[in-house]
């Protein structure tokens, strides 16, 4: 058998080489031709042309079926800012994707789920399309009650995903406070945990609560969107909307042992509490002054998802930093007359005002301390002061008589720390100068200054 020339050889691997080049070329060519993600960039992620087109391709299905969607990505509302505007505009590669494309492998959207009604037909559409559809359901909380704790199983959140970008749809219902809710994002345990990048999303890792939204249709990156017509509010929001929801078969086992006062005076009681309860909360709302429900108020929020009945007053708190010199006049302009203001803005601070009906509201202003929190009180006979201590904690959202109102975030260490470890057990032989458990003595205040610091009307 004839020797093969070396020559020859080396040639023939060379054109075929050269032929396999030149067909990976024109295919790469073609690759790039159609419109679509079709390869990744360096990094691993899409490339931004991907993404817009992902994103075009998702809202040509939300068009088809009007899905009644507004942009909440939080990345790309920010950079929708002004001053985020000014910089991108100096920073600008791909302007045809400036705004949506934010590196990130997630875009968002709201849904307001009241305005829609659900077609089964929406997976198999975006199927044809290429998606993957991941279905969030679980229980409507406004169906609950003390009566009913089962609810109807409503959307909560859907996720699109393709080419393993993700597409969050969050659902967003009306409430009667008025305001708007969405559900926490629970995986169920035959969920696929690597379906998206659940720790990355803006929304599901709690409950949320926001004001009603007030939208505009805009153009971004080209396409055809509504967003948040005050961004800045709405991104605010985001930040602060964690909301709790009453814990209704805890109330429920709880009035089982200890059943509810239904006389006709504790009904007109729960009736005038919850008034100036809604009252006190335009008042504050007007000032843009945050408030959470405190002392007896919480407490039969969380025990009982009610008002006690036998407290005979309503009970908040302020943070001492948010205190305005024109809170009094506020509140006695909307029909509360000061009963005693106790204190200085300093130092354990007390507002106290006449609802109708003898319904009192108290105003507890609460300091930061580093290390906790607390607020005062003042025996007017004597002077004397005390301070209740609390861990420190953050504000959530919740709903009481059909207001929306904040209640600590850390609810159960709240009120153990004021009412002990028998929280769950009513009481009322309460006194306000022995009983908490977080009360201390805090010295008195001097005589001759009563006349300013110690005022009852």
């Amino acid at each position: 058998m004839p020797r093969l020339n070396r020559t020859a050889v080396l040639a023939l691997l060379l054109a075929a080489s050269s032929v396999f080049l030149l067909f990976q070329l024109h295919y790469h060519r073609q690759s790039a031709a159609r419109p679509g993600p079709h390869f990744l960039s360096r990094t691993g992620h899409l490339t931004t042309s991907d993404v817009h087109w992902t994103i075009k391709k998702f809202l040509g299905v939300a068009r088809r079926f009007r899905l009644p969607l507004f942009l909440a990505d939080s990345a790309a509302l920010a950079l929708l800012s002004h001053d985020a505007l000014r910089r991108q505009d100096s920073e600008l590669h791909e302007p045809h994707c400036s705004f949506l494309c934010t590196g990130r492998p997630i875009t968002s959207f709201g849904l307001l789920a009241n305005r829609w009604t659900f077609n089964a037909e929406l997976e198999a559409a975006a199927q044809e399309k290429g998606f993957q559809l991941l279905q969030i359901t679980g229980s409507d909380p406004r169906l609950a009650s003390l009566d009913d704790l089962s609810g109807e199983e409503i959307p909560l959140h859907f996720l699109f995903r393709l080419h393993g970008y993700i597409i969050h749809v969050v659902f967003l219902y009306e409430r009667s406070g008025p305001y708007l809710w969405h559900g926490a994002l629970r995986l169920r345990p035959n969920t696929d945990r690597g379906f998206a990048p659940f720790k990355q999303l803006d929304y599901g890792r709690h409950a949320g609560a926001y004001d009603r939204q007030d939208l505009v249709l805009t153009v971004v990156d080209g396409l055809d969107l509504r967003v948040p017509r005050n961004i800045s509010h709405f991104l605010s929001e985001r930040r602060h909307a964690r909301f709790l929801e009453c814990r209704y078969r805890d109330a429920r086992n709880f009035l089982q042992m200890y059943p509810d006062d239904s006389s006709p005076e504790a009904t007109e009681f729960r009736a005038k509490a919850k008034a100036v309860l809604r009252l006190a909360a335009r008042t504050l709302d007007r000032l843009s002054v945050p408030f959470w429900l405190s002392s007896g108020t919480c407490l039969g929020w969380f025990r009982q998802c009610g008002i006690i009945p036998y407290s005979r007053d309503v009970d908040i708190g302020i943070f001492a930093k948010d205190y305005r010199h024109d809170i009094i006049t506020a509140f006695q302009g909307a029909g509360l007359p000061l009963k005693h203001k106790f204190g200085q803005v300093d130092d354990s601070l007390e507002l106290s005002f006449q609802g109708d009906g003898g319904v009192k509201l108290d105003i507890f202003f609460f300091y930061d301390d580093g290390h906790f929190l607390w607020n005062g009180g003042t025996q007017a006979k004597s002077g004397r002061k005390f301070k209740y201590v609390f861990p420190v904690f953050s504000l959530c959202w919740a709903e009481l008589g059909e207001l929306r109102v904040r209640v600590p975030c850390q609810t159960l260490d709240y009120v153990s720390a004021n009412y002990g470890a028998t929280w769950n057990v009513p009481r009322r032989d309460w006194d306000w100068k022995t009983s908490p458990s977080n009360v201390q003595e805090n010295g008195v205040w001097p005589q001759d200054r009563w006349a300013e610091l110690i005022q009852v009307y």
